[in-house]
């Protein structure tokens, strides 16, 4: 899955350096080399960073995933992680690749044949709980210190992910980049208003002006579009503070009656009631069209910012060479500014040969987002290779601090596929109120009984 690819490889804080690794996927026929001089510091971090301790006897852990942490073919840089990883353990890493829509059948396969997996990605937000309720995955507790001077600041973020008193998911990192507004300067100019941006940094970036900008660009009859996107409604939901579907104690709580998410649902609903979001409106149609953001003909593209790593030459073709980017709106309700939170962290499979290894590994990319100057080489990428201006730069790294003070993470999609295809509808779930014909009511009364019976099974 495309969308998963660029967003992890942007977690992992990819920068390049010498030397080629190779899993069982794709080999790295086509990697680029950092400099010698940017090479030796990184090598000079892995052995210095005193916080890296003690040795492997078994170097080699086993990854399974869509996509690759080792350096493949399309010429991916290697993730500063991994050189660490390799110069300070000797670390290797073999990469069992597996089919999007498949993964968790082919997890159960691979234990069922005791093949020894050791970890899997909890950055796509579906694997807790439902990996620990179905016992495919093993509890952290026993290789992750969070006393650890690496660990000890993400604790409160993995206390998020307990399940029968057990952590289950090493988190490295809490991003901002999880999904955000992505618009074009120019467009905002040439329509006479205010740069989004600025509102943002005056305090003022909030549902309320948000919905004004869209009434005053959005004409379908004369081909001006406004909200966009296959995330959007999920976006918006995380603004009032309150998950779907959340962890608390251990146990999943239902939370479709909350009155947050009502508040919300009810505005979303106003949205699309006044055409203001444009999948289906008019010409559109009902495929995404990121390209009308380049074009002139839409004002907003709610994406991962996994949409603008790459190549400026890529992502310009789309959204035009003037763009940026905020976070989604406040809800001027909530006490918080909360925003939709990306995670870089790993599960351990059930029955994987080497879980020691894999806490080395999650505790070099500890050291690449915690040393100052291993962050800095892995920042520079963005202006040196996706030719990120510095106000994007610094927008990103506001969007990490905000998102890291008050996390947020629904698992409305995480639990089972019971539960992630009622909520993920477009009938009754949290995407039928924002095409302006079904109140959030009545979704509520259609599924919440089916919801809490699911819960309570998981439950137990």
């Amino acid at each position: 899955m495309r969308k998963t690819r660029y967003a992890i490889a942007a977690l992992l804080l990819a920068v390049m350096t010498g030397g080629a690794l190779s899993g069982c996927g794709e080999s790295s026929s086509s990697m680029r080399s950092l400099d010698s001089a940017t090479a030796a510091e990184v090598a000079e971090i892995a052995s210095a960073d005193e916080r890296l301790t003690g040795d492997l006897e078994n170097k080699t852990i086993k990854w399974m995933a869509n996509w690759d942490i080792n350096p493949d073919s399309t010429g991916k840089n290697v993730p500063i992680e991994l050189a660490i990883f390799q110069s300070r353990y000797g670390g290797k890493i073999e990469w069992t690749n597996v089919a999007w829509d498949s993964r968790y059948d082919t997890i159960a396969t691979s234990i069922n044949g005791a093949e020894g997996i050791d970890f899997f990605p909890a950055s796509d937000l579906d694997a807790f709980p439902r990996g620990a309720i179905k016992e495919m995955f093993a509890p952290i507790d026993d290789y992750i210190d969070f006393t650890d001077p690496l660990f000890e600041p993400m604790k409160a973020t993995m206390d998020k992910f307990q399940w029968n008193g057990k952590h289950y998911v090493i988190a490295n990192s809490v991003s901002g980049d999880n999904c955000c507004i992505i618009y074009n300067k120019d467009t905002i100019e040439e329509n006479g208003l205010k740069d989004p941006k600025k509102l943002f940094e005056e305090g003022n970036w909030t549902w309320d002006t948000f919905t004004e900008q869209l009434k005053q660009f959005c004409d379908p009859e004369e081909g001006r579009f406004g909200l966009d996107g296959w995330w959007f409604e999920a976006g918006l939901s995380a603004t009032c503070g309150v998950p779907y579907i959340g962890v608390e104690n251990g146990k999943l709580v239902n939370n479709l009656k909350d009155p947050a998410i009502a508040r919300m649902q009810d505005w979303m609903f106003q949205l699309g009631s006044q055409n203001l979001v444009a999948i289906g409106v008019g010409d559109f149609g009902w495929s995404e069209m990121p390209n009308y953001i380049g074009e002139g003909k839409e004002l907003y593209f709610p994406a991962g910012l996994w949409k603008i790593y790459g190549a400026k030459a890529d992502w310009s073709k789309v959204f035009g060479e003037n763009i940026m980017f905020v976070p989604m709106p406040k809800d001027p309700n909530a006490s918080e500014y909360y925003m939709p939170c990306g995670l870089d962290g790993y599960v351990l499979l059930k029955g994987g040969q080497n879980p020691q290894g894999v806490a080395k590994f999650a505790a070099c990319k500890r050291v690449t987002i915690t040393n100052q100057r291993a962050n800095e080489i892995a920042t520079q990428q963005l202006i040196d290779d996706y030719g990120w201006t510095q106000e994007m730069v610094d927008m990103r790294k506001k969007l990490d601090e905000m998102a890291q003070a008050n996390p947020y993470f629904d698992f409305f999609n995480a639990v089972s596929s019971d539960v992630s295809t009622l909520l993920d509808s477009n009938e009754n779930g949290i995407r039928a109120a924002s095409k302006g014909q079904t109140p959030w009511s009545e979704s509520v009364s259609a599924i919440y009984s089916a919801i809490d019976a699911f819960l309570n099974q998981y439950n137990g």
